[in-house]
């Protein structure tokens, strides 16, 4: 009698703990339907949204839920997060990762800031046009997720309060399911749009936001003499091409030959952005270097020859003052208030 007293009473205690999370789950939902996370910072163009994937309120809610749980992982220990953390620019602080089934990575992360303006998704090679199926192909990868679909889908049904986002995001009578899921978390990482650095507030009329040695590192970025920017142009400071700027002298990875089949392409990748470049360390493709002072040094000196080294690679002869002003602009390019946004840390990182 006693245990079975005891046993009622403990079902009616987690049967109350889990109306209460449901209850405080729902009324956090409620409250973030009211965000709107589509509207591109000013001097930005508009996020493309796909046609068949365009943004909701509901489906970023869902997708940013789904970036930082574990649920998706075969052992529910890897998140989309684990690699891609907000606090390093939604990339990662160790030259190769490691992800699920203890594989390390043999490329640095790339981050995941203004993701929605690239015509191509894969890593440093590029590879595929469309985030959704980048993201879908992830989720039974043996490298990131390694999951069954159907298991994923299994996990998403049972759980307490995802089959009623589901259907807050993609309509009534929706069940949950990794395609789905891959929609909501590309929706999520297309609001990931940083445009409000010092940088930004400073050639939208604050003169004040740049220091003079960051308006003189500024002027030698654009310059003809360094030429920095033909490489990272434009708002996203990226060409959303492919190079080899000489900072090895052997290259195991061949890089954007994977893609085209090209020997031209050898060695080379994509130009990354440098928003928030200030906390994304490491930096390449492989991670090579960990302080902005070795990137610039790198150019100054014109890079490393070897195979398919870019014809842009010049030594630049820096002064000591003149790095440590372009290294002072770059820092310029820092997002705070993107980077410490509530939707974020809420998640614990």
């Amino acid at each position: 009698m006693f245990f079975d007293k005891f046993a009622k009473i403990l079902l009616l205690e987690v049967f109350c703990l889990f109306l209460l999370f449901s209850c405080r789950q729902s009324q956090e939902y409620e409250n973030l339907r009211e965000q709107d996370y589509s509207l591109a910072p000013k001097g930005f163009p508009p996020i493309p949204f796909p046609e068949d994937n365009p943004y909701s309120s509901e489906k970023e809610i869902l997708g940013r839920y789904l970036f930082f749980d574990k649920i998706l992982s075969r052992d529910s220990t890897f998140a989309c997060a684990s690699c891609h953390n907000p606090r390093y620019g939604f990339a990662n602080n160790v030259p190769n990762p490691i992800t699920i089934n203890k594989f390390v990575l043999p490329r640095n992360v790339l981050p995941l800031t203004n993701v929605a303006y690239k015509r191509e998704f894969g890593s440093w090679v590029g590879g595929t046009t469309n985030l959704e199926k980048a993201i879908l192909h992830d989720f039974d990868s043996p490298v990131f997720f390694d999951n069954d679909t159907n298991e994923i889908n299994r996990r998403l049904r049972m759980h307490p309060f995802y089959p009623k986002m589901f259907e807050s995001a993609f309509g009534k009578g929706t069940q949950p399911s990794s395609f789905l899921a891959a929609k909501a978390i590309a929706t999520f990482v297309r609001t990931l749009v940083s445009g409000n650095s010092a940088y930004d507030r400073y050639i939208r009329g604050d003169m004040n936001a740049l220091t003079d040695s960051q308006k003189r590192g500024m002027k030698l970025f654009f310059s003809e003499r360094t030429r920095c920017s033909v490489c990272h142009a434009g708002f996203l400071f990226t060409d959303l091409q492919f190079h080899n700027t000489g900072t090895s002298m052997f290259y195991a990875d061949w890089g954007r030959f994977y893609v085209t089949k090209d020997y031209k392409d050898k060695y080379k990748f994509i130009t990354p952005s440098l928003r928030n470049v200030e906390v994304s360390a490491p930096y390449l493709h492989d991670g090579t270097y960990q302080r902005l002072e070795e990137v610039i040094e790198n150019y100054n000196r014109g890079g490393l020859p070897f195979i398919n080294r870019d014809t842009l690679m010049k030594p630049l002869n820096l002064t000591q003052q003149e790095k440590e002003d372009l290294i002072n602009f770059l820092k310029a390019l820092t997002d705070w208030e993107f980077l410490n946004q509530n939707r974020f840390k809420s998640f614990g990182y």
